[in-house]
Formats: C-alpha cells, structure tokens, sequence
C-alpha cells in the first residue's frame, strides 16, 4: 500500500520511475485510448462523467484496447452527477461531496466507478471534493468526511485507492482532510494549476504540507486570478506560474515515482500542438525517453 513517511507508492499502485502520459476520455463507441498512442505516450488517465458508462462490457472492452495499443491505465478519474460549475459563486454549493443535496448519489456514482475500475484492472479513482470547509469543526466538515471515508472504504474493499485531486481547497485543509479520513488507501492527485487557478497555494510550497500523499499528478499550468470573482487562466505548460523544474526536483526528493498525466483543457487543433509541446518540455526537464 502507501507508505507516508518515504513518501513513495508500491510499484502495484503507480509503477516504477516517472513516466509522461496524458488524459484520455471513455467513449461508449469506438476507441477511447487512440489519443495516447497518437502522442506517442503508453500510460494516461481515462476520465468519464457519464454515470451511464459504469458498465462491465465496456471496462472489459477497455481493457481489451490497452492491451492491444500497450497503453498503462494509471487511474480512473470519476465524474459524479448533479451540476457543475467551476468557479467561485456557484463552485461551493455545486461541487464534490460537500454540498449535502448530491450527497448521497455523488458516493454511490464513485462506489459504481470503483466497481468500474477494478473491472478494468485500474488501481485507483480520482475525483473533487468540493470546496472543502476551512474550519474542521464546520458540521459540513465532518459530513464530508464521513461520506469521503464511506467511499474510501468501498473501494478498498475492492483493492483500490481513492485519490484527492488538489483545486478548491487549501493544502492544509486537504492534509486535514486526508488524515480525518482515516484510512491508508487514500492519497492526492496534484494538480499543481488548480492549485494557483483557484488562487490557494503556490503548489511548490504545498508539497511541504502533504507531499508525501502525492500519487499522481496532472501536468498543467496556468495564471493566479486577476479578478477575485473569476478564476485564474489555464495556459500551455511551460508559461504559467508554476515551477516545473523546482516542482519536479521536491517530487523526486520526496520518492515520488507516479506518473506526469498531461491535462490541457481546450479543445481542437491548439490542444494538440500545446499536448505535443508538453510532452517535450516534460521531457527536457525529466530525461524521459521518448514512449515513456
């Protein structure tokens, strides 16, 4: 499983070394992994917000395609239903497991997700949770928390972990949350532009706080918010204020060993040259060849 104090993960859990991948969506037709191999990658995060999909022909058909395109499936990033809105009026009331209104049928979608997910042989699902309460002796708090160790629990059961993607709330708030949580199956997704979007943290100084939960990160960047009503902006790797070359050095002395999961949240012809460019830049900082 996890071990806190190294800060690494078991080579069943996040492989071994770093390796540059990208996200890629579930598709009910046709092929959902054809993007990875067209980037020349062999791992990647398959991400789905459609609950209907939960199915076990098509994690098996899934399956059946990462084998044939070589591709490694390093988590399952889980949509849940209900609305969404990202940002900060709406944002609170509407995402993850803190508002109490989605509760309920937001645990049962990620505890179909895990279900999903070990079908497909993929050792782990990611999701937000919410604008997390700063205040840990906030009732929502501890309802979150419940319902967050509820899912947790679930998908242990099934030999899975459940990771946290960092973005609405503080690091120390998430460490809070982490260890309230309780069980040594969860972890945290790094988003290191969430980080800054959202305007909570310089993600450098955040792995003081809980580098050592760190399983995976989404390798994008982006710009701290300029109007305190709206989020910051989303740009190609490489020109936002994240550190990549500081951020990469801690993460290698804190035994990370996951994977570099490219995340760029545009669309069309700009979207793969930024991908390409990405995973160019990631390399020149990693050393990582080309395919990895």
């Amino acid at each position: 499983m996890v071990d806190r104090k190294a800060g690494s993960c078991a080579s069943d859990i996040s492989g071994a070394g770093w390796e540059i991948g990208v996200m890629a969506g579930l598709k009910k037709n046709g092929p959902s992994l054809r993007n990875v191999e067209a980037f020349g990658l062999t791992v990647c995060q398959l991400v789905n917000w459609d609950m209907s999909l939960w199915q076990d022909e098509l994690a098996e058909r899934v399956r059946q395609e990462a084998q044939e395109r070589q591709v490694r499936i390093a988590a399952l990033w889980a949509g849940v239903p209900g609305p969404h809105v990202w940002d900060f009026v709406e944002g609170p009331a509407v995402l993850g497991l803190v508002p109490a209104r989605y509760r309920a049928e937001r645990v049962a979608a990620l505890e179909d997700a895990g279900r999903f997910a070990a079908t497909l042989g993929v050792p782990a699902v990611v999701t937000h949770l919410g604008f997390i309460p700063e205040n840990p002796g906030d009732p929502l708090f501890q309802e979150l928390v419940a319902a967050t160790r509820e899912v947790a629990e679930t998908l242990g059961e099934m030999g899975l972990e459940f990771w946290f993607e960092t973005g609405q709330e503080t690091p120390v708030t998430m460490l809070r949350t982490l260890e309230a949580v309780g069980r040594d199956n969860v972890a945290i997704n790094l988003d290191p532009a969430n980080l800054i979007l959202y305007g909570k943290a310089n993600p450098v100084d955040a792995l003081e706080l809980f580098g050592t939960y760190v399983r995976n990160v989404h390798a994008k960047d982006g710009l701290y918010p300029t109007d305190p009503m709206e989020l910051g902006r989303e740009v190609k790797l490489g020109e936002g204020a994240v550190d990549f070359p500081r951020l990469l050095d801690r993460l290698r002395e804190l035994g990370f060993c996951g994977e570099l999961i490219i995340e760029r949240e545009i669309e069309g012809d700009e979207q793969k040259r930024d991908i390409t460019d990405a995973v160019d830049y990631l390399r020149t900082l990693t050393g990582v060849s080309r395919g990895g």
